[in-house]
């Protein structure tokens, strides 16, 4: 607590200046997100005294930002970047490191006119190659002709932008001895990209999805609402900000409603995650998100003392998203922190994407999780979700498929459930969701040959997702480009990952599984295990004991692959990506030469 209240940050290496986090109350009124443009709502933000504030691993405030100091520094930013030459609608490519200087240039392009483009920091993507290779097609295929970045990064910076003709690339400081271009500021209007979002699904075929001022503030609009926004409420936030829910989220989200927020870098929460818990405890944050890892993360890193320390008592939206939602782990994590005041009613389930902006469907507010067992049968062969009651038995649970309700339509958004001729099926029939309304995306950027074509000119917006309506409510069940199709049944890939984490030597997270092709055309279905265990007699052990549970529960073969720790790709945001684990199953087994398929067969 005396940490929060007396931060210290360092001036030139030697004079100490004593700083506070920006107040959780302040003498505005509060507005939920009635402004046509994010500048015009930094603009009423910085009337007031709230702000962000930026805390190192070891929970130590670094850095203040209040919004009325945000202001100033991004008009600032905006004077430089006119004294560039550049158009209007220039993209602007941003590496977003949990630090000032995003909000301080997202904003400045906003002041000018200008489209950021945030773009991940080299971390989870391997090394120094892949991440130059990653960031190169963010740059091409952005247009972008600035790209700023951390000092320790030039060397990446450098590699990955040569022959791309950018006006500057470099970091926030050599950036600031341009020259200000004292002109008149046009800010972006509402019909104008408020930003540009990759998505993080693949690294090699970057998909830009244009997001105007009025579809990010739409949805912003109804998360601020139905969070019924309170006085006493601030924000605490570890996500990435090249991610929607990071962005939209955490950063603009309390923009746009005047809240403060305390952020603690996304590496720095991946090795201490317990200090979230703190941060929320010290600061008594009423207000945090997070995709399901995290919490799980968490639980797993707690100690019994830990909770002896901390009060989540204020903790009232733990919102849940980003990926899909298994209720065991969660609440796992209440039931551990329950000591500590956390109570269970804070998880507030949602479905989104970055297609739409951030949010699509909210669970009921102080409701907790609420999820329904259906028939594992029916769901694979007739694609009917067929309720079933669930007594806790091992024989329930196997022929079963549980499902978290996501609640219903964001305010002026409509959510249909298709089948593959197009046409709408009936409540409990699963099929292609698709989305429509203010929030969604006017496209992705880009050359349209090289995207696929999900919008349609009615405005209905192919997510890729698979999921079912019950009363009203949106159940998602997987991704349509994840789902296995074996002799005409559809094997959802989170339920071999089931089995694989109900294994004692496998963890939630450790287990990824897909299909690839055999030489008959069927696919074959792999789930890939991070294995902690040496022995050789035990590793066959498990092998075989989850052959015999996929055999039995599922009827399938499948090849289980065990690999060692840090094997399994995740994507930028931080979730598991199948996709890149199949490649690399591929390349490693050499998956598609005779022996190896002759070995599958």
């Amino acid at each position: 607590a005396e940490g929060l209240q007396t931060g210290e940050r360092r001036i030139g290496g030697t004079e100490a200046v004593s700083v506070k986090p920006t107040p959780t109350e302040h003498n505005l009124t509060r507005r939920h997100a009635d402004f046509s443009t994010l500048a015009e709502a930094l603009d009423y933000a910085a009337q007031g005294e709230t702000g962000c504030n930026f805390y190192t691993g070891k929970g130590e405030l670094f850095a203040v930002l209040p919004y009325r100091e945000l202001r100033k520094q991004a008009l600032e930013i905006a004077y430089r970047l006119h004294g560039l030459g550049l158009k209007r609608g220039d993209r602007v490519a941003l590496v977003a490191e949990t630090n000032p200087n995003f909000q301080r240039f997202f904003f400045g392009c906003q002041y000018a006119g200008l489209v950021p483009v945030p773009v991940p920091p080299p971390l989870q993507l391997g090394g120094g190659h892949e991440y130059t290779g990653h960031l190169r097609r963010l740059l091409s295929d952005s247009q972008a002709r600035v790209c700023i970045g951390p000092t320790e990064y030039g060397a990446f910076l450098a590699e990955a932008s040569e022959g791309l003709h950018l006006q500057f690339i470099g970091s926030a400081e050599a950036f600031s001895h341009f020259p200000a271009n004292p002109v008149e500021l046009r800010p972006l209007e509402a019909d104008e990209l408020a930003h540009l979002q990759y998505t993080s699904g693949s690294t090699r075929f970057p998909r830009g999805v244009m997001i105007t001022q009025s579809a990010v503030m739409s949805n912003l609009s109804c998360t601020v609402q139905h969070l019924q926004m309170q006085p006493n409420d601030r924000a605490v936030s570890w996500l990435p900000y090249y991610h929607d829910m990071g962005l939209v989220g955490l950063v603009l989200a309390p923009v746009v409603s005047q809240m403060s927020v305390d952020y603690l870098g996304t590496r720095e929460f991946a090795m201490r995650p317990r200090q979230w818990l703190v941060r929320m405890s010290e600061s008594k944050a009423t207000i945090s998100f997070g995709p399901p890892f995290g919490y799980e993360l968490c639980a797993r890193r707690l100690r019994r003392e830990d909770t002896e320390m901390l009060d989540l008592s204020a903790w009232r939206v733990a919102g849940i998203g980003a990926e899909t939602i298994r209720p065991e782990p969660l609440l796992k994590f209440a039931e551990a922190l329950a000591p500590a005041g956390f109570n269970k009613n804070a998880f507030l389930p949602c479905y989104g994407l970055a297609e739409s902006s951030l949010a699509v469907s909210f669970a009921p507010l102080h409701e907790g999780l609420s999820s329904e067992w259906v028939d594992g049968k029916h769901l694979s062969e007739s694609q009917r979700a067929v309720p079933i009651e669930h007594n806790g038995t091992e024989a329930k649970i196997a022929r079963g498929n549980q499902f978290v309700n996501c609640g219903k339509p964001l305010s002026g958004h409509e959510v249909v459930i298709r089948g593959e001729d197009g046409n709408e099926l009936p409540e409990r029939h699963c099929g292609s969701v698709f989305v429509r309304g203010p929030s969604v995306m006017s496209g992705y950027f880009g050359d349209s040959s090289n995207h696929p074509d999900v919008l349609s000119e009615d405005g209905w917006l192919d997510t890729g997702d698979i999921g079912y309506r019950a009363n009203g409510d949106i159940m998602i069940t997987g991704r349509k480009k994840d789902l296995i199709i074996i002799n005409g049944r559809n094997i959802w890939p989170q339920d071999l990952e089931y089995l694989a984490e109900q294994q004692p030597e496998v963890r939630p997270g450790d287990a990824s599984a897909f299909a690839v092709p055999k030489p008959d055309g069927e696919e074959q279905a792999v789930v890939v295990i991070q294995c902690r265990e040496a022995d050789v007699e035990k590793r066959q052990n498990l092998v075989d004991r989850m052959d015999r549970a996929i055999r039995a529960e599922l009827g399938v073969d499948c090849i289980v692959d065990l690999v060692p720790l840090h094997t399994l790709i995740r994507t930028s945001s931080g979730k598991l990506s199948r996709f890149r684990t199949r490649e690399d199953f591929i390349e490693r087994t050499n998956w598609g030469k005779p022996s190896q398929m002759l070995a599958a067969g």
